[in-house]
């Protein structure tokens, strides 16, 4: 009887060495699999923080963008207004002398004319700046471009619709629509 358990001791013995060999076997891959996915995991966390860098670094880089035009905008604004101004600038010099002259002259006519010629100096010079004067009177009345004050009866069907008088005019500035005329319509 004892050889039987002898035996029996020397199968367990044995059972135990061969699952000891067999674990040893699945040790390996299991250890190489970690290590593979440690490595994944250290490769994707520095492409995180790469990523992280470059949008902190595009973020900043809008964000002086931003500032730059803005800075830029109002520049161009104040010199814009700077050139429009040293333009008026003859017109007002013009209008001294004129008022120089209101006190010591008594002809009407001479006056008039100084006034003229000042006055088309103005539209000159507003002219060259890309201003000009909407020509309403008579056209068909358009609330995208006028303004109707009242509306008097038409003095004939033709006029029924139409713009009857300009208490304003309207102004384009290069071509874009920067006043509406004030008018008055035919009904």
């Amino acid at each position: 009887m004892e050889s039987n358990s002898t035996t029996g001791n020397e199968n367990t013995d044995n059972l135990a060495h061969n699952e000891e060999i067999e674990n040893e076997g699945n040790t390996a891959p299991q250890e190489n699999t970690e290590n593979t996915v440690n490595d994944e995991v250290v490769k994707l966390q520095g492409d995180l923080a790469e990523m992280k860098d470059k949008y902190l670094r595009m973020v900043a880089e809008f964000d002086n963008y931003r500032r730059r035009v803005a800075k830029e905008k109002m520049e161009l604004e104040q010199t814009a207004a700077k050139n429009t101004i040293q333009s008026l600038l003859v017109v007002m010099d013009d209008m001294g002398r004129a008022g120089k002259q209101l006190d010591n002259t008594t002809d009407v006519n001479l006056l008039k004319e100084g006034v003229s010629l000042v006055f088309n100096k103005l539209n000159n010079i507003m002219a060259q700046k890309g201003l000009k004067a909407m020509d309403a009177n008579g056209r068909d009345f358009d609330p995208d471009l006028h303004e109707a004050i009242t509306e008097i009866p038409a003095p004939n069907e033709s006029m029924i619709g139409k713009v009857i008088d300009v208490v304003e005019p309207g102004y384009y500035l290069n071509d874009k629509l920067i006043r509406h005329a004030k008018v008055i319509v035919g009904k």
